[in-house]
């Protein structure tokens, strides 16, 4: 019944699922970013409050999502690969590692963009903020404890630990809102009592969200291709594929 479950642990079927997968995952993320940019920056009515400004919620609120949903992908794959070695797990999480980083660096820049004509300061030691930089710093640990450590099986046990116990983190991010004194505006979207945003705002904030969830997919599947070939670059499936051109 579950045999189709360890096809996932076979580098080769992986390898040529990914290929087939990301061209078309790529081209549905460009295409939900058009769709959810016209709608967010041209359909979209003003802010009642903040005017024109708000805007940059389109892209600010999607990174951040995605800057903790990549760093609880990067520490399920770690856990899997510690508990049952599963070395494709260890790939998925150091291929998202890097886009995380960039999701996170780009949530905290749109968040400075748009503090500064909201709070009047361009960077405030707030409890999200903080913790969005802690979370910026634990991905950039991750990179550079991988990069740091030559033996490779070493070096993965090493890492997928530190995601592990990072994941503490993301919940304090979430919550940090209603936990402590803030600035940063309480949630608006996920409520118990229903999203508190005008369907104009909240449908094209949606499909921003998609097409940063796609975009993550795409070069998640991209980047785990070249961490298999690099892997496995030994193996009789890759040279396989050399001898055909398939790769």
């Amino acid at each position: 019944m579950f045999k189709w479950i360890h096809k996932f642990g076979s580098p080769p079927y992986v390898y040529a699922l990914s290929k087939a997968l990301s061209p078309w995952v790529g081209i549905a993320s460009l295409i939900l970013f058009a769709f959810g940019l016209y709608l967010g920056l041209v359909k979209a009515p003003p802010d009642y409050e903040q005017g024109e400004v708000y805007r940059i919620i389109f892209v600010h609120v999607p990174a951040a999502w995605m800057s903790m949903f990549v760093y609880t992908m990067m520490a399920i794959s770690s856990a899997v690969f510690l508990i049952w070695r599963m070395k494709l797990a260890d790939v998925v999480a150091e291929a998202s590692a890097g886009i995380g980083a960039w999701f996170t660096f780009l949530a905290l820049a749109t968040g400075s963009i748009w503090g500064r004509p909201t709070w009047g300061t361009w960077w405030e030691w707030d409890a999200r903020l903080t913790f969005e930089l802690i979370l910026l710093f634990q991905y950039m640990a991750y990179m550079a404890l991988r990069a740091a450590i030559e033996h490779k099986q070493s070096g993965a046990r090493a890492v997928a630990i530190l995601a592990v116990v990072g994941i503490v983190n993301i919940p304090i991010i979430h919550f940090s809102v209603e936990w402590f004194n803030s600035l940063h505006q309480p949630a608006t979207i996920t409520r118990a009592d229903g999203p508190k945003m005008h369907s104009s705002m909240l449908i094209p904030l949606f499909i921003m969200v998609g097409a940063f969830q796609l975009y993550y997919f795409h070069h998640l599947l991209v980047k785990m291709r070249v961490g298999m070939l690099t892997r496995d670059r030994r193996a009789r499936w890759v040279a396989e594929r050399v001898d055909s051109g398939g790769l």
